[in-house]
């Protein structure tokens, strides 16, 4: 199979790519390096510099290597920058996915794979409870709003075209490669600063000193599981949560990883961060159900900070 992948260069996709590459695919990565790593893109795969904001330079690229498959990674991922920046946030993850998705329906692509995200788009999950795919959405954010309005244009498109989609909404993904300068990669963070000495910081969930939000944290070996399987038409339901189903605290979160990289942390304590979901938690059963159990975060705790530590400067 004939596969591009957007945002390849980055931490997700560039996983997208390696595995896609090991299981025998075609591989053309597509990144704009403005987040990503051109050391990230794996040698067997065709690399290209292109912004998906430039619907001609997408439409060429999709003409000339007529993929089997698109896995749509790349997108502004900063809740921070989409509040500061809201047109350039609409530009880059919605309009960015209408050029790709025109130009797939203009060429045979057979199926469209959409990086959405769960923490954002559904909004505070009570306690005790996980946030399902038939949830009522509650985009907080322009960064949510994006994301969502973009997964409605995959539904007009499967509806318009023979082009299959599935929109994977992810939990909040972690793993080797995730960058520690990102918005989303507090596990990278934490992992860098504990390997330097340096003190961490623990964002309040409603006051300073308590345990700080709660998340559930889904390694990128999990995530790269379900892009291949959707990326093979296996996953057969238009939208589906990838995270664990597990709740953990930011506290919870430090001293895991202090405790697996044998440190003494220096943690700070701080209010809450404006804009910052108190709880989220999705339910991934349907995920289980299909791939298997997800990776325990303890088994992806050791994995990741083995690699920051290999990797550490």
């Amino acid at each position: 199979m004939k596969i591009v992948v957007t945002g390849g260069a980055g931490f997700i996709g560039s996983h997208v790519a390696d595995a896609a590459l090991e299981q025998g695919h075609s591989v053309v990565v597509v990144d704009d390096l403005s987040s990503g790593k051109r050391e990230n893109v794996p040698a067997g795969a065709e690399f290209v510099e292109l912004d998906i904001r430039d619907a001609e330079g997408v439409r060429g690229l999709i003409e000339r290597v007529r993929p089997d498959a698109i896995s749509h990674q790349a997108a502004q991922a900063s809740v921070a920058v989409s509040v500061r920046e809201p047109a350039r946030d609409a530009a880059i993850n919605t309009v960015g996915t209408v050029n790709l998705l025109e130009s797939a329906m203009a060429f045979g692509t057979s199926q469209f794979v959409f990086a959405s995200t769960g923490g954002a788009i559904y909004g505070e999950v009570p306690e005790d409870k996980q946030a399902a795919v038939d949830w009522d959405p509650v985009p907080e954010s322009p960064y949510a709003w994006s994301k969502f309005s973009a997964e409605w244009y995959l539904r007009f498109a499967a509806k318009q075209s023979q082009l299959r989609t599935c929109v994977l909404r992810y939990a909040n993904v972690y793993g080797q490669r995730q960058d520690p300068h990102g918005e989303a990669g507090v596990v990278a963070i934490f992992a860098q600063r504990l390997i330097a000495g340096e003190p961490i910081q623990i964002n309040a969930r409603k006051e300073a000193g308590d345990d700080g939000c709660v998340r559930d944290y889904v390694h990128v070996s999990d995530v790269v599981k379900a892009n291949l399987a959707a990326l093979g038409g296996d996953i057969d339901v238009p939208v589906i949560n990838i995270g664990t189903g597990r709740p953990t605290t930011t506290r919870q979160l430090a001293e895991r990883m202090a405790a697996t990289l044998g440190v003494e942390p220096t943690v700070r304590d701080a209010g809450p961060r404006a804009g910052d979901l108190e709880r989220s938690v999705l339910d991934a059963s349907e995920q289980a159900r299909r791939l298997g159990e997800p990776v325990s975060l303890d088994v992806g705790l050791e994995a990741t900070c083995a690699w920051f530590r290999e990797t550490a400067t």
